[in-house]
């Protein structure tokens, strides 16, 4: 069996971290680096990730967790953001990246940068805003499995107030706002969800081959 699929047989949704162990400098900047080479639509980068390790921050948070203890045992607390909106000098400036960094000349790109453009101009905030929501659950997946291949055990909650987090993180100031949260660390010796079988359906039930 290859090294993948035993580590992804060995991730799970971790319900008690051992707060005692906290990740290395050199862990972080693997999270850090796997989430900036998410994949994205068109390459526009339209999400951020916000990192809390104060554990004073992270008390304060519980409450607005549903108190979900994995918030302040975890080592760290990765938060998908997405900005509030996609505004016309994001794309400018993404295609700028673009010419820099492959010095592609301006008259090639220009057709791609005004469709582009064309295609946000005709979306609603809100419709902008859940293309972006998409975005983060991409970089939440790709997290989650680099986590499994470096040995680190994290749980991808949906459950917390986004309205609090982003007063309490400041995220207004910053033109984002909370999607996803996923607490990184390391389990829990006596957590017994992590001795538990998987429960999936048979392959031939959940892909199909034509």
């Amino acid at each position: 069996m290859s090294n993948t699929i035993t580590q992804l047989q060995w991730r799970y949704a971790t319900k008690k971290f051992d707060a005692s162990k906290k990740l290395s400098k050199e862990k972080l900047n693997v999270l850090k680096q796997a989430f900036n080479l998410t994949a994205t639509s068109f390459g526009l980068q339209t999400i951020k990730l916000l990192i809390v390790e104060a554990a004073a921050l992270k008390e304060t948070l519980l409450p607005h967790t549903y108190n979900q203890k994995q918030v302040v045992d975890a080592s760290h607390v990765l938060v998908i953001c997405i900005q509030n909106d996609i505004l016309s000098n994001d794309v400018n400036a993404y295609y700028k990246n673009i010419e820099n960094t492959r010095a592609t000349p301006k008259n090639v790109l220009q057709p791609y940068k005004d469709g582009l453009l064309k295609m946000m101009d005709k979306m609603t905030v809100e419709e902008r805003q859940q293309w972006s929501k998409n975005q983060a659950y991409i970089a939440l997946g790709n997290l989650m499995t680099v986590c499994a291949l470096e040995h680190i055990d994290a749980c991808p909650m949906e459950g917390f107030n986004p309205q609090k987090y982003n007063e309490i993180l400041g995220l207004e100031a910053k033109g984002l706002q909370s999607v996803l949260l996923l607490p990184v660390g390391y389990r829990a010796e006596d957590d017994m969800f992590s001795t538990l079988k998987k429960v999936r359906q048979p392959l031939e039930e959940t892909v199909i081959e034509l």
